[in-house]
């Protein structure tokens, strides 16, 4: 009896080794998660139940137990890197299934997936709008894929102009006003407008002063050239071709009276653009005594875009940035929680799958329902402490050698027995 106490104490020193030992080569790996040798103690069972006077079996493995503490934060260069700070999994899935995993080391394949360093692909949620960077999302989790195609353009459709007219400006004659001719008005700017092919062109805005207090603002937009090679204009015309404009009148203290807002509706583009209408909005504009001046001047078009990265917040909603200045929402970072994350299985390759022992698993977006949020640009490390692995091997080594001195003793009386003789 006494040599199987001392081998169970062996098996069971053995077991802390290699649980301590697996722990410390994982010191460096992602996400990995430390383990614990859980041991119990054995008693002979009779019909009569343990008695009073039994002096054990030994000991005997109960189990290894998965320690999910946080581990440390490792902020990388890669944004496609993630780290979960709090509870919860990433998910991920091949034809085979939906595995779990806390090492976001993503990256994107050939066809557009974040995938990890196995070729699993991560899940999430599909937006509502992808168009939209405030929008909600679906409650099924599917394949995050990037948008590689480009960013679809946007015709202008709104110019906001703030600026101040010169109160003592000279007074002109509106009817010589011509485009072409500086002399014939006071003040011009210009700005880039986008038609709905993505295509830019130059808009010019012209003030000529009519009266005190009183200006027409004319608008016209670039359309290539002509048969001549010269620059070709879309105008707004009158029933006697005539430049139509849309006036402006400003009260004693330089405070606009009029309607601020005018649409400008320019048709027949020759690429073959939808035709442009642009509401030009004058709120704002004064008539003071300085010089001239531009305060403000926007529009809301852009052109098409390329995709030059992508970024993902702590709510984990994936964003594509474009070379038109733009951005897409792509998706959000699905993430999965367990009531017993010690219950699920490893499977190794920083994997783990779900278990009936794990309970049911919870879907959700990170930062709700006790789940973590994510760090972009950034690793979850090992949450191994090696100092405190080299004292437990210490510890396993020290068991193994009074365990082997146990059988060792053993050996050493039944000998003793046996030489009664």
């Amino acid at each position: 009896m006494p040599f199987n106490i001392g081998l169970s104490g062996l098996n069971s020193a053995q077991a802390d080794l290699q649980t301590t030992g697996n722990n410390v080569s994982n010191a460096g790996t992602t996400g990995f998660k430390r383990s614990r040798a859980e041991f119990g103690d054995v008693f002979a069972q009779s019909f009569g139940g343990v008695s009073q006077t039994a002096t054990g079996g030994g000991s005997r493995l109960m189990a290894v137990t998965q320690q999910f503490t946080q581990g440390r934060t490792e902020f990388t260069e890669n944004g496609l890197d993630l780290a979960i700070d709090g509870e919860g999994f990433f998910m991920v899935s091949d034809q085979g299934g939906n595995y779990y995993t806390r090492a976001g080391e993503f990256q994107v394949d050939r066809d557009g997936y974040l995938v990890n360093n196995q070729g699993q692909r991560l899940q999430g949620f599909e937006p509502d709008d992808p168009g939209s960077t405030d929008t909600g999302f679906g409650s099924a989790a599917d394949d995050i894929r990037l948008q590689t195609g480009a960013s679809a353009p946007q015709a202008t459709s709104d110019i906001e102009a703030l600026v101040n007219l010169q109160s003592d400006a000279p007074i002109l004659d509106p009817d010589a006003f011509d485009f072409d001719d500086p002399d014939s008005y006071n003040y011009s700017t210009s700005l880039t407008v986008y038609d709905s092919l993505g295509a830019a062109r130059d808009a010019q805005i012209y003030f000529v002063k009519t009266a005190d207090g009183e200006w027409n603002s004319y608008v016209r937009v670039s359309d290539g050239v002509d048969d001549q090679g010269d620059p070709r204009y879309l105008e707004i015309l009158d029933a006697d071709d005539n430049p139509d404009p849309f006036p402006l009148v400003f009260d004693g203290s330089g405070q606009l009276t009029s309607d601020s807002e005018e649409i400008f509706n320019f048709e027949g583009l020759s690429n073959g653009a939808d035709d442009l209408s642009i509401a030009v909005d004058f709120a704002g504009t004064t008539q003071y005594g300085g010089d001239f001046s531009v305060n403000d001047l926007g529009q809301n078009g852009f052109a098409s875009g390329r995709l030059t990265g992508v970024d993902i917040d702590s709510s984990g909603a994936v964003f594509a940035r474009f070379t038109n200045g733009q951005s897409a929402v792509l998706g959000q970072v699905a993430m999965a929680r367990f009531n017993n994350p010690q219950g699920l299985e490893q499977l190794g390759n920083n994997l783990w799958a779900e278990t009936f022992a794990a309970g049911d698993r919870t879907l959700g977006a990170p930062g709700t329902s006790n789940l973590g949020e994510i760090q972009a640009g950034a690793l979850e490390a090992s949450n191994v402490d090696i100092a405190q692995e080299l004292v437990n091997l210490i510890t396993a080594q020290r068991n193994f050698q009074a365990n082997a001195q146990t059988i060792s003793t053993a050996d050493q009386v039944t000998q003793t027995i046996i030489n009664i003789r």
